[in-house]
This record gives C-alpha cells, sequence and structure tokens, in this order.
C-alpha cells in the first residue's frame, strides 16, 4: 500500500503543479500579454494552441491530477470510511478535491472555447465580418467567465491540499496519521 500512496502523490504532485501552475500563467500573464500586443499576440496564441502539444498536455496533467487525488482520496480514507471523511483532514481533502473538480470542469470549458477562440482567428484573414466580430466577442466572454470559475478554484483546491493534512489538530476524536 506504502507504494501505491507513493506513487500516487508523485503523480497527484507533479501533475497538479504542471496543472496549476500553467493555468495560472495564462491567466495571469499570458493572456494579458496576448491581449496587450494585438496581431503578435494571436500569433503566439495561435502557435501555442494549435501548433503545440499544449492543449493535449494539460488535458492530461489535468486528467492526471484528478484520477491520483481521487486515489490517494480513496486509499487514505479506507475506501471512504465515514470517520476519516469527518476528520478535520478528511474535509479538508475533500474541499480540496471539490474544488480542484469544479477547477477541472470549467477549466476544460475554458480550453475548448479558447481553442475554438484561437481557430475563428487564424481563420480570419484582415478585418473580421460583423458575424465574426460578434462570435469572436461571445466566446471572450465565455473564456473569461469560465476564468473567473476555474483560476479561483484551482487556488482554493492547492491551498486546501496544502493543509489538509494539518486540520486534523482541529478534530481531536479522530486521530489519524497525516498522509
Amino acid at each position: 500500500m506504502d507504494i501505491l500512496m507513493l506513487a500516487l502523490r508523485v503523480v497527484h504532485i507533479g501533475a497538479g503543479i504542471f496543472w496549476g501552475g500553467a493555468a495560472l500563467m495564462m491567466n495571469y500573464f499570458w493572456g494579458p500579454t496576448v491581449r496587450a500586443t494585438g496581431l503578435a499576440g494571436q500569433q503566439f496564441a495561435g502557435h501555442l494552441m494549435l501548433k503545440t502539444k499544449f492543449v493535449n498536455v494539460m488535458t492530461a496533467m489535468a486528467t492526471l491530477t484528478i484520477l491520483s487525488g481521487a486515489g490517494l482520496f480513496w486509499v487514505a480514507s479506507n475506501g471512504l470510511n465515514s470517520a476519516w471523511l469527518k476528520s478535520g483532514m478528511g474535509i479538508g481533502f475533500a474541499l480540496g478535491g471539490l474544488f480542484g473538480l469544479v477547477g477541472y470542469i470549467s477549466g476544460a470549458i475554458f480550453g475548448r472555447l479558447n481553442l475554438n477562440l484561437t481557430r475563428l482567428g487564424s481563420q480570419i484573414k484582415g478585418k473580421p465580418t460583423p458575424g465574426q466580430l460578434a462570435e469572436i466577442q461571445s466566446l471572450q466572454k465565455r473564456v473569461a467567465l469560465s476564468a473567473r470559475v476555474s483560476i479561483p478554484c484551482i487556488i482554493l483546491s492547492i491551498l486546501l491540499m496544502a493543509v489538509a493534512r494539518y486540520l486534523f489538530l482541529l478534530n481531536n476524536q479522530v486521530n489519524f496519521t497525516p498522509i
């Protein structure tokens, strides 16, 4: 069981660092830079989204994070043992997992919308038509909304996962060794 926990933790933490770090970089640095640099930014975004494996790698890392986290939760809780689930640590990991899952779903929506926006932008030669402009604006609003959900959820998930093992101190009724 120790080797399984170690493997799950390595995958969960490694993939989570990549996923969370890249999502934060995209939201706080790449996105604003793309918007501020006009055509050059659009070319960068087009290359990143359409010509590299970035979308596939982000999807894989996010999926590995979620699946390994679910495995860790199952093993650590001894098959969803209700006493563990009611402990401070169990509640912390459960809330972190819930925020992570919401971040995963909203991040998948963000990625799909961003990919659609990039594909549309790559098809436009010159000035966009009024219909294309309306579609771009609609996609941009939906991308911004999904980011407003995804990013805080990822941050909350990271913070809860970081401190959950110490939350057992808040609940002396159940004494478990932190994982």
